[in-house]
């Protein structure tokens, strides 16, 4: 039994897999670890899937990672001590299970889905040394956390996905293009996608970020 800072759900690796790799998912606001452990059953045998449930209670089986308000002008204003915490929590749980589990960092993908992803886009360029890279579905990049953002030099070898919908009316589109437009002018491989779906994850995309996976734990050709 794993021992985190945070609530999650697990499925192991296939059995008899020599070289495990360990995906960490993250849900949306107002959703829980359920949501994404959904997504378990297409995701490549090599890994182990550890889902999180974010700290902060919005209702009855909803969380967030941090709570935010949006202007009028489309601004938005997050509660910078609740993402600090968040991070910091997410960074630990991180750490716990890639050492409970015995894979290294190299073999550890982290990812998700809107809030979730802003988590791990957070997490890779904040602590590099945690991960090999980031699986983000229909997110953003938070501008609080690039001045924390480590040397280019400790993102060397990282990888990306990152994918969007080109109909998304609660995360446009232009937020996918940031992400993008900041990740290519680091030294880090990307593979940047879109989608003609809303906010959610697309049949075809997840079909190809599981093969990105897999391609990740060398099941596939890269």
């Amino acid at each position: 039994m794993l021992k985190l800072p945070l609530n999650a759900l697990y499925r192991p690796a296939q059995e008899g897999v020599e070289q495990p790799w360990l995906l960490v998912l993250m849900h949306g606001v107002g959703s829980n670890a359920q949501d994404l452990f959904g997504l378990a059953e297409y995701v490549p045998p090599p890994y182990h899937v550890l889902s999180l449930e974010a700290p902060n209670p919005m209702g009855q089986d909803a969380f967030a990672w941090f709570m935010f308000s949006v202007a009028a002008d489309g601004s938005r204003t997050i509660d910078e001590a609740q993402e600090q915490r968040s991070r910091a929590l997410v960074a630990q749980t991180v750490a716990a299970a890639s050492a409970q589990l015995g894979v290294p960092a190299e073999r550890v993908i982290v990812g998700g889905f809107s809030q979730g992803g802003i988590m791990s886009l957070s997490l890779l360029l904040t602590q590099p040394e945690l991960l090999h890279g980031i699986c983000v579905w229909h997110s953003r990049l938070l501008p609080e956390v690039l001045p924390l953002q480590a040397p280019s030099a400790a993102l060397q070898g990282r990888q990306a996905w990152i994918s969007h919908g080109t109909q998304d009316n609660v995360i446009p589109l232009a937020s996918a293009h940031a992400i993008r437009n900041h990740l290519q002018a680091l030294p880090l491989q990307l593979k940047y996608r879109e989608y003609p779906c809303p906010h959610t994850i697309h049949p075809q995309e997840l079909q190809d970020s599981m093969q990105w996976l897999a391609q990740q734990a060398a099941l596939v050709e890269k």
